[in-house]
């Protein structure tokens, strides 16, 4: 395979997974505004930072409110990791690429492209915002089963789920950090408002009734972080999304230096002390330094098959 088609197909996943990680984001913190209390303060900007594009919204934005960080994440072009700028850049890799995937997985790009033109305004808005995040995340859903039931499970489909997974893993490792320590000014984690926030936080990956399946307990923070940290059957896991990248990289040729980093980040989260991780400032440092060996694996894959390549 040549690497500037495996690159393409990595970057196709990782955009695809970032437009629809953010729509659910979105929607889950949506959902939260509406059932706190109004004296309650949330942070918008706190969905800003999780995508780590705080520094660019301050360049172009003066006020946090929620129309300003909604449409910064969904809408503006200037953002390479809004819905629309994801979706477009998912679909020229597509396009590019259209004799590796599947002529069905083509029509669905391309038509949820056009269905983003065109009712990326109103999906800004708060009475369709629903309806419009619901669909992003229902027509990637569709994309990726296309992908995965349609396409032969070759290199090709390799390096998908190598962009996929690990584009997975560092939103949920950014999601568990951010959304559960910064989201709330002021909060500590011990008034009555505490469930609604973690419960939030599963919703950003869709793990609410998984959670409760398998935890069987009430939502509290040390137990959504485990679930969504270590718990490998969840397919939305750092341990599973991980562990997905460690297998694709397996099955590649010349993968020794990304295959070992990859299974170095699957120990340190197999192996992390989350008693330990909810105190704050361990916790942090923990998720940093996890985030930090995702973005080590990435500059290794990128080293090892994509020798000329443009970060997202």
């Amino acid at each position: 395979m040549l690497s500037r088609v495996a690159e393409r197909l990595y970057w196709m996943a990782r955009y695809l997974e970032r437009a629809e990680n953010n729509a659910r984001m979105i929607m889950a913190f949506n959902s939260l505004a509406l059932d706190m209390p109004r004296e309650t303060q949330l942070s918008w900007k706190g969905l800003v930072a999780v995508t780590g594009m705080g520094a660019l919204f301050d360049q172009h934005h003066q006020k946090a409110d929620e129309r300003n960080c909604v449409k910064f994440l969904m809408a503006d072009g200037y953002n390479p990791s809004s819905i629309a700028s994801c979706i477009k850049a998912a679909r020229e890799n597509v396009r590019t690429t259209r004799d590796q995937v599947p002529t069905d997985a083509w029509e669905v790009i391309n038509e949820l492209y056009r269905y983003v033109q065109e009712h990326i305004d109103q999906g800004v808005g708060k009475r369709a915002r629903y309806e419009f995040l619901n669909e992003i995340v229902g027509r990637c859903q569709m994309l990726n089963g296309l992908l995965a039931g349609c396409m032969s499970h070759d290199s090709g489909y390799d390096f998908i789920r190598v962009g996929r997974n690990l584009e997975r893993a560092d939103m949920a490792t950014r999601q568990i950090e951010v959304g559960a320590l910064q989201f709330l000014d002021g909060w500590d984690g011990t008034d009555t408002y505490g469930g609604l926030l973690w419960t939030s936080v599963l919703r950003y990956q869709s793990a609410f009734q998984m959670y409760r399946h398998n935890v069987r307990r009430k939502v509290n923070g040390p137990h959504v972080i485990r679930f969504l940290l270590q718990n490998e059957p969840f397919p939305r896991s750092v341990l599973h999304s991980l562990s997905e990248v460690a297998s694709a990289l397996g099955r590649l040729p010349r993968n020794e230096i990304p295959l070992r980093t990859a299974l170095q980040a699957v120990r340190h989260t197999r192996e992390a002390d989350v008693d330990a991780l909810i105190r704050k400032d361990e916790g942090i440092l923990f998720l940093e330094n996890l985030q930090l060996e995702i973005g080590e694996l990435h500059e290794d894959i990128a080293e090892t098959w994509f020798p000329v390549y443009e970060t997202a």
